[in-house]
């Protein structure tokens, strides 16, 4: 991982790496939301990243090695990025993140359900959805899932955030 460095503090140097704007906001989406294609990414962030942003920040995360591209054998001008280990290593932290959000910021029930249920699992929950990232981002690249059963950590906080905007929507 090649990064420019104005020192060699561990903060700083992770800051050079991922303290922009859209980096964790890209990571996250993959991770949380699934979305391993450019379209996916640009059109159901939240945020709404600008495809010329999504386009630098892909190519950046590529370059550092947090995430990969492979050419996708569905269609044949698709390319199907997947997060690397150091990538899926930021779960933990994004999950702190998320709790601190949720408890000093003015946050959503939807899109606050997610950290929420990370905070509660905890370590045990977090290294599971970490095992079940690796499935789907390393070991299984093209295919994804591999067939992985409804009860998976995934599955649940996507179902939890589908729940919460339904009720939202009936409010």
């Amino acid at each position: 991982m090649e990064i420019d460095k104005r020192s060699g503090c561990p903060i700083n140097l992770s800051l050079e790496v991922l303290g922009d704007k859209w980096s964790l906001i890209v990571i996250r989406d993959m991770m949380f939301g699934n979305r391993r294609h450019f379209r996916d990414l640009l059109t159901h962030s939240e945020e709404r990243i600008a495809s010329n942003i999504l386009a630098a920040r892909l190519k950046h995360l590529l370059s550092i090695g947090l995430i990969t591209k492979r050419d996708d054998p569905s269609h044949s001008q698709k390319a199907i990025y997947s997060l690397t280990e150091p990538s899926i290593q930021l779960l933990p932290i994004l999950a702190m993140i998320g709790g601190w959000g949720r408890k000093h910021l003015p946050v959503t029930p939807e899109l606050s359900i997610r950290a929420e249920l990370l905070e509660d699992g905890g370590p045990i929950m977090w290294e599971e959805f970490m095992n079940e990232l690796r499935e789907i981002h390393i070991t299984n690249p093209i295919g994804g899932t591999n067939g992985q059963v409804a009860s998976s950590v995934l599955a649940r906080l996507t179902a939890a955030y589908i729940q919460t905007c339904e009720r939202m929507e009936e409010s």
